[in-house]
Order: structure tokens, then C-alpha cells, then sequence
């Protein structure tokens, strides 16, 4: 193994991954956001062509776009005939301690679609859901009449998203006219810069701002039918003319949703054309239009939440006024666009300084540049999605999947590698959103005569449940927030992290102690339960001890013991009882058994198995041996198409700490469909799933665990690569 001792010139890392496209590639948009807010654009460096960039439907309405405007505050719900709740989906299940009441669903979910759904189930799985805010692009004036632009009027395009600063130059021509567009997000606000540079701005190019309605679609968060349910009004700026730089705001009312958009900038001209829709152009003959928007919750509706987390971050559209010196209105000598981007690039050069990386361009095997990019790519994307206020969807601030909701077992996949990486301060929002939902997650362990908390699967900001057959049978979830917690002391150990999170870290073990019950094998889990495996959902009633949730079980137990030594604080007899106790996984032909009733293992979705070594450390119930060979019959003949993109970095992380580094590379680039990486470094996994952070983040944690390694690893450097790989990586945490 080679490793350079030189530090890692961290600008050329970073740009030599920047995302260039000279084509129209429908997949692989490009976006720009600071993890509360971002904006995903076409090859115009705006949203000129939705229609260009699908994403497919999971039902008979038509296909969304992955062209979004979204914010973690910007959630949206129908107004419900009647008032909804959980009673009617609620079914008790047999279970070692009685009945116990679990919110089930009526109908079913046959191939990801809902079946026979009553209104209520219907209603309660798609609200709240997440709004897209507007559709910002490119049109063309003639005649007093405009259209939009479409992708045979451009020609000539390219584009450039550089990292280093977070900004993208986008470059191309119409009707015979260059134009240059620079297109960033605020590092602190959600407010988007734009900078249009062409002589078509005085011959017929203007922005074009479209407003929708708020969407229940699975895929989509935006609904152009309903112009009468929502309402735009654009406020002309008092004393315009005596302003240096004005501002017009435009007032949003969806049901009880309600933001505001500021449009900023000198020279403008500013118009409502239709209902839903504004027309920006040059207010006189000028080749440069430099404006921002900004986008800010201005209602109390119960999804909307307010207040941000960043400083500098403007909490309401009332504190954050819209005088030129509030605050959005820039105050130097820099157009409102140019501004912005002036922030962003002076953000991010200290992004990519600080905590980790690893360096790969030295290896002679191909494959290593191709990890590379992935590697920096991914840090850049979960960064813009994944480092908000709430756990992130599947899908981020990009576009919509599962209605926008997000779903908690995912959050480690998200979100543990900040805290490798050696940036907690971006893990840190996220977890803090636990604490919002004691109460309710109280309510349901109590409900099922639990002690602590029961957190859910699929939620809204609000932390209520989901009506699911698959979803609230889950409990993997459970463990997470003291693993997430664990990283974060480990990347800053001190009393001060401890005292922050001992609640959420306690009240989680404490239910987790009091599901699983003593028998005369030790303690076992379920039923009911639905393993991360989520192929045994229709067996729910009767599945118990997965092999994975059985490691976690003790491991996390034993890390919430640790916690309370560590506050000097009594130990919990029953935490160390049940870790201590824990029965065994199934054995099944000499490797691990998924779940340990019939049929044992489905070779199909997630082989969870392994993340029992892999995603955890080295525990009392699992045979190191007896994994290497539950690994290698996965590689054998495991079902490819049914997987998910973080199963790659399971099988990584497996095979590194069984100490097989070829095998680690192997699975992280292995030709699979769900394991494609497209050019904006998206894991793309179907048309209706056309990207996948989990995958991202699962990499970044694999990759973090080959480098800077493990407790009780192997000494060598970068043990989970090959011996003939040239690594160079600074600023990792060791992994548990």
C-alpha cells in the first residue's frame, strides 16, 4: 500500500470532479442548495424545460419533473373533508405480551402501490407532503406574447457546475444571441443568485415565474391543475424608484401553507402576467439582468415549520423585513445575483477544507478515478440535501418521492457519514428533530405498553405516523439515533454532546430494552416485526429475530450503557441484561439466516444480514467465519435488480472488516442497474426513483470505514483498500 504523507491539495480534488455537460441528458440535472434549500436546473442554468427531465409515475397521472425548488420548511396538505386519524388503520397483532396495537392499513401495497386504500389511509399517507415552490426559467417575448423557450431553440450549450465555489456557468445561444448565466444558492439563506449576461435580454428573453398547487402524487410536489385552490400576489415596492436596490414580494397562499418569494435586483422590471404566473425583464435596454429570490415561510399553517437552524439564516419573512438593509437585499456594490454567488464561493472552498478526504488519483486501477468521483460528488450532494433541519427524503430538496415524506430508517444512510467525515456540525440539525417528537413517539410505545419512545418510519415534520403494512413493523430505525449520536461524540467527545442528545439516546434504548422479551434462549425480538429486509411484509405477524436487528440490539444497548458511565450516571440493570442476553441469529447451512422462521431467507431486497458486520462493529452474537460465508453466498447469487443503492456499501463494509479489501472495492463499483452513478454523481435507481442519496451516503460511510478504519481493526493504513492501491485520505473519524 502507498500513501502520500503530502497534504491532499484539496481545489484540485474537488475541481477535477466538477460536472460538465454540453448535451441535454435527461437523468443527470445538476443542483445548487445549502441543505434547508436548493434548486435543481436544466442545461440553461434555470428551469426552462421540465417537461425534459422526467420523472416517471407510479400512477395514471403523467410523468413529474426533477427540475425542483424546494425548502425543508416548504410542506403543503390537501384540506381533508373529515377529520382523519389513525383509529381506523389500527389492528392488534398477537404478540409474546398480548395484543398490541399497531397502525396497519386497510388495503395493501402490491408492487409499491397503494390497493384498496380507504380515504382515510389515502389521505394520512400523502399529507403533509413537500410543495415545490416555483418554476423559474427562460421565455421568449414577441409581439407582446410570450412562450417558453423549448430545447431546439438553444444551441450551442455548456455547462459547468464548479465545486470549489458552488456555482454554475451555464452557457449557450438563442435565436442567434450568446448568452451567460450564473446560477448559486446562499450558503445561509434560502435564496437563489442568478446573473444573465446577452444581448437577448433586450430582444425577447425574460425569466419566466410559474406558482403550483401543492401535489399528492408519489412522485411529484407540484400540481398545475388547481389554479383556482392556491393564490399569488405580487406586491409592487413602495418608493421603487428612490431605492438603490428594490425588492418585490410575492405572497403565496396554499390552504394553510403560506411563503413568500422576494424578487431583488436593480433595474428590473417585474410583472404579474397570469394567475400563477410573473414575467422579469430588463426595465431598460440592458445586456444583464442580476437578481435574486428569496424564498421564506411567512404563515403559521401546523406543516410549515418555522425558524432555521444556520446563522444568518432568516427565520420568517417578519423578522427578516423586506427594507434594503433587512438582511436579503445585498448591501454592497455587487448586483443581488452577483452577491450570492460571491457567498457561495466564499463558503465553499471552507467546505471542502474542513474534515475529510481521500485522495485516489494516484492508483493505478481504473477504477480508482471512477471511485473518486463518486466520492466527491456524493460529499457535495448530500451536503446540498442531506444537512438540513429534518431528515432528508430518498429524493432531498430535488424532486418528490413517497410524497416528500421522509423515512427514519434511511436517516443513518443520509447522514452518519457527516460525522465521519469529520463534519458533525452538519449531522447535528437533523438529529436535534428527534427531540421534537418525543412526545408522539412516547404516545406510541406507551400505546403498546412500552417504556421510552417508538419512533416512526414514514413522517412529516410533524413525526406522525404513516398508515403501512410494511412501514410501522419496522424497527431498525429504533437504534439509529444512538448510533447517529455515538459518531457525533466520537467526532467530538465532550460532555456538552452528551447532555444534548442523553434524551433522545435513553428514551430510545429504554423502549428497545422493554421489546425484546426473555425466553428461555435469551431475549428475542418479534413478532410482529418486518426486518430491514423488507421482503417477509406479508409474514409480519409471524417473523421474529433477523439477524441484523438482533447485533443492533445489543450494540446499541451497550453504547446507551456507555453513555450513562459517561455522565457518571447509574447503569440501567435491564439495558445490560438484554444486550448481554440476546439470542443468537439462525444458522442456516453454514451462514446467517435473514429472519429465523420459514423461509429463513429471501433472496430478494436488502441482504441485511450482513450489515450485523459491516454497518456494526464486531458483537457477541456473530461469528466472524460464519459471516465471511454468509458474504460470499450474497456475491454468489443474490438477486441484483431487487437491491437498493446502499446495499453496495453493506456488502463494502462487510468485506472490509472481514478483512477482504479487494472484495470492499468490488461491491462498491459492482455493474448493476441499482448501482449506477450517473454524471451530476446521482445514484440513479428507477424512472420513478431517478435518484437514490441513501447511495451517496452509504458510499461515503463505507469509504470513510476502508480508509481511516475501525476500533480493533487492522493497524495498516487504509485497511479496507487494496494493498496495491496509492490512498491518500486526512481528517477521517475512525469508525466504531
Amino acid at each position: 500500500m502507498n500513501h502520500s504523507r503530502l497534504p491532499i491539495d484539496r481545489e484540485a480534488l474537488a475541481r477535477r470532479h466538477n460536472v460538465r455537460q454540453h448535451k441535454l441528458d435527461p437523468r443527470s440535472p445538476v443542483s445548487v442548495g445549502n441543505g434547508e434549500f436548493a434548486f435543481t436546473m436544466d442545461l440553461t442554468g434555470l428551469q426552462t424545460f421540465p417537461a425534459s427531465y422526467p420523472v416517471g409515475a407510479r400512477d395514471d397521472r403523467a410523468p413529474g419533473t426533477l427540475l425542483g425548488t424546494q425548502a425543508q420548511w416548504g410542506w403543503h396538505s390537501v384540506p381533508a373533508g373529515t377529520p382523519y386519524g389513525l383509529a381506523g388503520s389500527t389492528v392488534m397483532y398477537d404478540s409474546p405480551r398480548g395484543p398490541v396495537p399497531y397502525v396497519d392499513m386497510v388495503g395493501e401495497i402490491v408492487n409499491d402501490r397503494e390497493t384498496d386504500t380507504s380515504d382515510a389511509e389515502t389521505w394520512l399517507r400523502a399529507n403533509p407532503h413537500r410543495l415545490d415552490l416555483a418554476r423559474i426559467g427562460f421565455r421568449w417575448v414577441e409581439d407582446g406574447q410570450d412562450h417558453a423557450l423549448t430545447p431546439s431553440e438553444i444551441s450551442g450549450a455548456e455547462q459547468i457546475l464548479d465545486l470549489w465555489s458552488g456555482v454554475v456557468t451555464s452557457s449557450f445561444a438563442v435565436a442567434g444571441h450568446p448568452v451567460k448565466v450564473t446560477t448559486a444558492c446562499h450558503p445561509d439563506r434560502d435564496e437563489l443568485g442568478l446573473r444573465v449576461e446577452s444581448p437577448a435580454l433586450g430582444k425577447g428573453l425574460v425569466i419566466g415565474i410559474d406558482f403550483p398547487y401543492g401535489s399528492e402524487a408519489w412522485h411529484d410536489a407540484a400540481d398545475w391543475t388547481k389554479p383556482e385552490a392556491h393564490s399569488t400576489r405580487l406586491n409592487l415596492p413602495a418608493d421603487a424608484g428612490l431605492q438603490d436596490t428594490p425588492s418585490w414580494v410575492v405572497d403565496r397562499e396554499l390552504d394553510d401553507s403560506r411563503y413568500a418569494v422576494i424578487v431583488t435586483g436593480r433595474g428590473l422590471d417585474v410583472e404579474q402576467t397570469a394567475r400563477h404566473s410573473l414575467r422579469i425583464g430588463p426595465g431598460q435596454p440592458s445586456g444583464t439582468l442580476d437578481l435574486s429570490f428569496a424564498f421564506l415561510s411567512s404563515g403559521d399553517g401546523d406543516c410549515i415549520p418555522r425558524g432555521n437552524n444556520r446563522p444568518g439564516r432568516a427565520a420568517s419573512l417578519v423578522s427578516l423585513g423586506t427594507e434594503p438593509d433587512s438582511g436579503v437585499v445585498p448591501s454592497t456594490e455587487q448586483g443581488a445575483g452577483s452577491s450570492v454567488a460571491a457567498a457561495s464561493a466564499a463558503y465553499w472552498p471552507g467546505f471542502w477544507r474542513s474534515g475529510g478526504a481521500i485522495e485516489l488519483d494516484a492508483t493505478n486501477d481504473p477504477r480508482a478515478k471512477e471511485l473518486e468521483r463518486r466520492i466527491v460528488l456524493s460529499q457535495y450532494l448530500t451536503a446540498i440535501n442531506c444537512s438540513g433541519s429534518l431528515p432528508p427524503q430518498e429524493t432531498g430538496l430535488v424532486c418528490n418521492s413517497w410524497r416528500g415524506r421522509f423515512h427514519l430508517e434511511m436517516h443513518w444512510w443520509h447522514a452518519a457519514h457527516f460525522a465521519q467525515w469529520n463534519r458533525p456540525e452538519l449531522l447535528l440539525p437533523s438529529l436535534r428533530w428527534y427531540s421534537t417528537v418525543l412526545k408522539t413517539s412516547r404516545q406510541t410505545a406507551k400505546a403498546q405498553g412500552f417504556d421510552g419512545v417508538r419512533w416512526p418510519k414514514q413522517v412529516g415534520p410533524d413525526g406522525r405516523e404513516s398508515p403501512s403494512t410494511i412501514g410501522t413493523f419496522l424497527i431498525w430505525q429504533q437504534p439509529h439515533p444512538i448510533y447517529l449520536a455515538e459518531l457525533l461524540y466520537r467526532a467530538n467527545p465532550g460532555r456538552e454532546v452528551l447532555e444534548e442528545f442523553a434524551e433522545i439516546v435513553f428514551e430510545s434504548a429504554a423502549f428497545m430494552a422493554g421489546f425484546a422479551h426473555p425466553t428461555q434462549r435469551g431475549f428475542e425480538l418479534g413478532p410482529p416485526l418486518v426486518p430491514a429486509q423488507e421482503s417477509y411484509g406479508s409474514i409480519r405477524s409471524r417473523v421474529s429475530n433477523p439477524t441484523f436487528e438482533l447485533a443492533y440490539w445489543q450494540w446499541a444497548l451497550t453504547i446507551a450503557s456507555e453513555w450513562r458511565k459517561r455522565l457518571g450516571l447509574e447503569p440501567v440493570a435491564a439495558w445490560q441484561d438484554v444486550a448481554a442476553g440476546m439470542v443468537e441469529p439462525r444458522v442456516m447451512d453454514g451462514v446467517y439466516a435473514a429472519i429465523d422462521v420459514e423461509p429463513f431467507t429471501i433472496r430478494t431486497d436488502h441482504p441485511s444480514m450482513l450489515c450485523a458486520l459491516g454497518l456494526l462493529p464486531r458483537t457477541d452474537v456473530i461469528d466472524p467465519d460464519i459471516m465471511r460465508a454468509t458474504l460470499s453466498g450474497v456475491l454468489a447469487d443474490w438477486d441484483w435488480d431487487s437491491t437498493w443503492g446502499w446495499d453496495y456499501p453493506v456488502m463494502a463494509m462487510t468485506a472490509a472488516r472481514l478483512e477482504d479489501p479487494q472484495a470492499a472495492v468490488n461491491a462498491l463499483l459492482l455493474d448493476a442497474g441499482k448501482n449506477t452513478v450517473l454524471p451530476n454523481g446521482h445514484n440513479r435507481q428507477t424512472d420513478s426513483l431517478p435518484l437514490y442519496l441513501p447511495g451517496n451516503g452509504g458510499l461515503l460511510a463505507a469509504v470513510a470505514l476502508m480508509a481511516a478504519g475501525w476500533d480493533n481493526g487492522p493497524s495498516r493504513h487504509a485497511p479496507g483498500f487494496p494493498a496495491d492501491w496509492t490512498v491518500a485520505w486526512e481528517g477521517l473519524v475512525s469508525a466504531p
